[in-house]
């Protein structure tokens, strides 16, 4: 049996709207024996709330199961001063941070949302504030650098390009605490007891998906719903052990293979 690593967003739901078959293909894997974890880039609910959510989709699931950006960053930063530029919501899973305004150690710049939250978070005002900090010697992290991400009103601009801007304005490069860092993958796995070989990574995203796991040992599974392009897999230079429809093809898929 395998272990699995699931992402969420594009995976399992589009904008709250529920891939079709998910929850059925969730129950088969668990029931097949294989181990499964759900790892996220997702920065705009807490893990007790997107767990909420992604059980309204009928998917049995545990709050421990879920291994968020948010909780990576909390570890990560443990008992230093920090500026964060991330969405309210994400706040709780934070604990253990000395949030602060000026004087930080860190600014951590988390990922946008579909409201107008956005805006405010990142005001130019706040950028301008975190450049600050980094030009007097805070360290820049990101809960992720993508550059978009998929909603049903289509692919809308992530807070990638916030973090390069200050990148280069600061001369600096960010940590990146997500999908694709070699830490993330490395804490899911502790999680679930697997050695890289025996697991999977099932995402969206070619490049964060595939391309982490590719470079930590694990064979992937690409589908195509959520961010999924096909000119985008066509250009990877990391391309995926497998292609399938949607995440309700997963138990088949991997049946057929074993």
């Amino acid at each position: 049996m395998a272990g699995i690593l699931l992402d969420v967003d594009g995976v399992l739901h589009v904008s709250g709207h529920p891939i079709l078959g998910g929850a059925k293909a969730i129950a088969r894997l668990r029931e097949d024996g294989h181990r499964l974890r759900f790892v996220t880039n997702n920065t705009t609910h807490s893990r007790s709330a997107l767990a909420e959510e992604i059980r309204s989709f009928g998917v049995v699931l545990e709050d421990e199961e879920l291994q968020t950006t948010p909780l990576a960053a909390a570890h990560a930063l443990k008992g230093k001063r920090v500026l964060a530029l991330t969405m309210p919501a994400i706040v709780e899973d934070l604990e253990g941070l000395e949030l602060v305004g000026e004087g930080a150690e860190a600014v951590l710049l988390g990922g946008a949302d579909e409201g107008f939250e956005t805006n405010r978070v990142f005001s130019y005002y706040n950028l301008a504030r975190a450049f600050a900090e980094l030009q007097d010697g805070a360290e820049l992290y990101c809960l992720h650098k993508n550059r978009w991400w998929q909603t049903s009103r289509g692919a809308l601009l992530d807070a990638g390009a916030f973090v390069a801007g200050l990148e280069y304005a600061a001369e600096t490069e960010a940590t990146v605490l997500g999908k694709p860092s070699a830490a993330y993958f490395a804490a899911a796995l502790d999680a679930l007891d697997y050695e890289p070989e025996r697991t999977w990574m099932v995402g969206d995203d070619v490049e964060a998906d595939v391309g982490g796991a590719s470079a930590f040992g694990l064979r992937s599974v690409l589908v195509r719903t959520g961010k999924f392009r096909e000119e985008e897999l066509d250009e990877a230079t990391v391309k995926p052990d497998g292609v399938i429809d949607s995440i309700s093809a997963l138990p088949d898929w991997l049946e057929a293979r074993n």
